[in-house]
């Protein structure tokens, strides 16, 4: 069983004080996001600034909070959301949650930087209308 990751006792401080701050550029610099997601239950809209590593047509999103996060859960649910970086909105599907101990979709900076926070999970999702991998166009193993 993976332990949880070590940020858990900064999050109100985080959601009270960085995130309005961060809300502010998240949308247009690299290496940053505004992720709009909507409640499973309440179909309230939020809008959570955040780090996403962009792969080809794929984004990647280290959870720092664990899978139980309720924006991991309520894009989870969804099967998507919008993602304003860099100046566009990206509307992401497909969320797939992985288990990476190593971090290694991820750069290297921040691979060294939350593995001793214990973060193993990554969210990954795919641009919408970018094409789905085809599993029997997959190589055969030999």
């Amino acid at each position: 069983m993976t332990r949880a990751p070590r940020l858990h006792a900064i999050r109100p401080f985080t959601m009270r004080v960085v995130n309005p701050v961060t809300r502010r550029f998240a949308g247009r610099l690299p290496g940053f996001g505004l992720l709009t997601h909507v409640g499973r239950t309440s179909g309230r809209v939020y809008v959570t600034p955040i780090n996403v590593f962009r792969r080809g047509d794929r984004y990647l999103f280290a959870l720092t909070y664990g899978s139980e996060a309720q924006w991991v859960r309520n894009v989870r649910a969804a099967g998507g959301c919008t993602l304003r970086t860099r100046g566009r909105d990206v509307r992401l599907v497909d969320p797939e949650l992985m288990m990476d101990a190593k971090l290694t979709l991820l750069p290297l900076p921040v691979r060294l930087f939350l593995r001793p926070m214990r973060v193993t999970e990554v969210l990954r999702l795919r641009a919408d209308g970018a094409p789905k991998p085809d599993p029997v166009a997959a190589p055969m193993p030999s």
